[in-house]
């Protein structure tokens, strides 16, 4: 099919910006700078009109560097961007960066916090809250041992606008499939929550390709259905598995039986819902 995709989850950064925490040498495939110029040839290679740029740093610097790229590339329809939630001015600094009308959700880094109940603490209450009533989203960067706590915060908060980021991260690599499943089958039978396609084959073995990752994408879509999966490439972190056509031809694959309504749903119109994109 034809269709003006969105990526609803990619990333930019400049290693001299000094607040990736997490990034290192040893991540040789990404580790150097990754700014519009490199993306634009694959989007144009492949239908990709616009974009959701996602944070890849705790700092509300780096919220603010995404914003700064929007003013030069109109592509970029939103950020979806960090504050510390826990801060005393994390509503201030909300205010202030929702003043851009490009911010479209905020997310916390949940993967790296130590604390697996960190989401419950009654101190984040505010900040869920601001988020509901602004209807920005929350994007959920989570692993299948967050799932259970995250549905728990979905019940608090039914009125949030979250998305589950790469399926949740499954572990493809050593084939963890049955307490995933029931986790995931929950969120979607039970709350409001969305869920991104992206992210796969990074949690997969380096050589994995569609018979390793279409129990996942299957169950994504038995589970969250067309009108509630949102199709993201997660480049440049992509690199580390594999490339930006690779993700696509294989989720091309993965979504041709489906009819061509519910695929443009998956692959454009889900973003421009959940998000409220002015396009």
């Amino acid at each position: 099919m034809t269709v003006a995709r969105i990526d609803s989850h990619q990333h930019f950064w400049r290693l001299s910006r000094g607040d990736y925490d997490w990034m290192s040498p040893k991540l040789k495939a990404i580790y150097r700078d990754f700014e519009p110029n490199d993306l634009e040839p694959y989007l144009k290679s492949h239908q990709v009109s616009k974009t959701v740029a996602v944070q890849a740093a705790a700092t509300v610097a780096e919220t603010e560097y995404l914003l700064k790229l929007t003013k030069k590339n109109d592509w970029i329809v939103g950020v979806v961007g960090w504050v510390n939630m826990t801060s005393p001015d994390a509503i201030a600094t909300l205010d202030r960066l929702k003043a851009n009308p490009k911010l479209v959700g905020i997310r916390p880094m949940i993967q790296d916090i130590a604390d697996p109940d960190w989401m419950l603490s009654p101190e984040l209450t505010p900040v869920f809250r601001w988020l509901e009533k602004n209807r920005l989203a929350f994007d959920a960067l989570v692993r299948p041992e967050h799932l259970k706590n995250l549905a728990r915060l979905l019940d608090r908060h039914d009125d949030l606008n979250a998305v589950i980021d790469h399926g949740g991260k499954p572990n493809i690599r050593e084939r963890q499939f049955d307490a995933w499943a029931e986790d995931i089958a929950y969120l979607a039978n039970n709350t409001r929550a969305c869920c991104k396609l992206s992210g796969l084959l990074t949690e997969a073995s380096i050589d994995a390709g569609y018979h390793e990752l279409s129990p996942y994408i299957d169950w994504l879509l038995k589970c969250f259905g067309p009108g509630k999966l949102i199709w993201g490439s997660d480049w440049p972190v992509l690199n580390l598995a594999a490339d930006y056509s690779r993700w696509v031809v294989l989720c091309e694959q993965a979504l041709a039986p489906l009819p061509a309504a519910d695929q443009r749903k998956i692959w454009r119109d889900n973003a421009i819902a959940f998000y409220n994109l002015a396009i």
